[in-house]
């Protein structure tokens, strides 16, 4: 490969706040918003042209896997008052009604959250290095239309997902499963209108198997539907005849490289024109259906595991293990591995034959560098095998695993210490006091 040599420049240092958030996606609000609330002058930056990652511009169907925490709540309960949702709102379920997102009024609920707890919200930013002295991070480099620029900071919480501010500082990871650095597929959301929800069907998992005048829906899907997309998940929304659906796939791909991801968008959007045809022919309910938007992301799984001073394990989440230094509680979910090599459930996945003693905890450790300072990981880049990632990846959870290590990166700024040597006992009084129970 062909080289140049970048010349020397000065960067300006376009802010110095004592907490920086890398990704607003849920990791991201979470964290942001405890670190704001817990008196630190803080800085999110997104590349996006909002906050809330899968929940909005990804287009996700629903939170899911800590619904008892209270920032969860307080979040769907903010977008549910939003005054852009219809008037007469469609019957759902009681659950769906509750979580499933109104990617809209998600981001304007959050806006106003930020907003309202101090944040300082800049958009449009790619972060681009990490500012390192030693082995300490002393903030990021970001780019965008303003051009090179700096932040910099006491505590920076990388909440990119793919974990890019941990990587450029040097930290240790392992990429996808291990053993082969096999990652689950990606997928492009999409949402449809004009299906008929008095005889519709919403099959939510890969194991949601319905007999339909035609066969069963997920037999039909892998027969029909261009390899390797093939498994059928449609989720009802909080407007009349939308259907959010989760049906796009592309395996054996690394999501940190751009050209890999390039292809894969492209992949997807041929892919979505044969489920449309698909869903029009063959299921009851969707023969009129129509595309009415394509989210504004693609949606990567897994990529870096970093390795912290804890490696979560599948068997502390089987065992509903709570950690001494629990940061996040009462995480529920299945191991949602999809296939590395086609459509449905990985073999070494477990949805309705997940079997747990009941919820877990996220140990703050898990969220620490093992040998980097000034630096916290928050959402599905913390420290965890592949097995256990694939529960804790999911939106709900990520968003707590943010509140407990925003909390943590304040109380860093305040005693004045690195973050490894906060004092967990503090931070879990924090989080009682705001409805948090272990």
């Amino acid at each position: 490969m062909r080289k140049i040599i970048e010349p020397s420049r000065q960067i300006p240092v376009v802010a110095e706040v004592e907490v920086l958030v890398a990704g607003a996606g849920p990791a991201g609000i979470g964290a942001a918003l405890a670190a704001a609330r817990a008196g630190a002058k803080t800085m999110l930056v997104e590349q996006f042209n909002a906050p809330g990652g899968m929940a909005t511009s990804g287009m996700m169907s629903h939170w899911s896997g800590s619904r008892e925490s209270p920032l969860m709540h307080e979040i769907v309960d903010r977008m549910a008052k939003n005054a852009t949702l219809p008037l007469d709102k469609q019957k759902l379920s009681d659950i769906d009604q509750k979580w499933a997102i109104a990617h809209e009024s998600q981001k304007t609920a959050l806006f106003q959250m930020l907003d309202e707890a101090g944040v300082r919200l800049q958009l449009y930013t790619v972060v681009s290095d990490a500012i390192c002295e030693g082995n300490c991070v002393q903030g990021v480099i970001t780019e965008s239309k303003s051009g090179r620029e700096a932040i910099l900071a006491q505590v920076t919480i990388d909440a990119t997902g793919d974990g890019d501010v941990a990587a450029r500082a040097g930290a240790e990871f392992q990429l996808g499963r291990e053993g082969d650095q096999g990652c689950q597929p990606v997928t492009l959301m999409f949402r449809i209108a004009g299906v008929d929800y008095t005889r519709a069907i919403f099959p939510g998992s890969f194991e949601s198997y319905m007999n339909i005048p035609k066969g069963e829906v997920q037999a039909l899907g892998k027969k029909h539907l261009p390899y390797p997309a093939g498994h059928v998940l449609l989720y009802p929304t909080r407007f009349p005849g939308e259907v959010c659906v989760n049906m796009t796939n592309v395996t054996d791909i690394d999501g940190t490289d751009v050209r890999q991801l390039s292809q894969a968008e492209f992949i997807c959007r041929q892919q979505i024109e044969a489920i449309i045809a698909f869903l029009r022919e063959f299921v009851p309910g969707y023969e009129k259906c129509y595309l009415l938007a394509v989210a504004g992301n693609i949606g990567v799984r897994e990529t870096r595991h970093f390795k912290g001073l804890y490696t979560l394990t599948a068997e502390d989440i089987t065992e509903a293990t709570v950690f001494p230094d629990w940061i996040s509680t009462r995480n529920y979910f299945n191991f949602d591995i999809h296939s590395l090599t086609g459509p449905g459930l990985d073999e070494h996945g477990a949805q309705k034959e997940f079997r747990a003693k009941g919820s877990y905890s996220i140990p703050y450790r898990a969220c620490v560098p093992e040998k980097i300072d000034g630096l916290l990981l928050s959402g599905r880049n913390i420290s965890g095998t592949h097995k256990a990632h694939s529960n804790f990846r999911v939106m709900g959870i990520c968003a707590s695993i943010g509140q407990g290590v925003g909390i943590a990166a304040a109380l860093a700024v305040k005693h004045q210490v690195q973050p490894r040597e906060v004092d967990v006992a503090e931070v879990q009084r924090l989080l009682s006091a705001s409805g948090v129970k272990p």
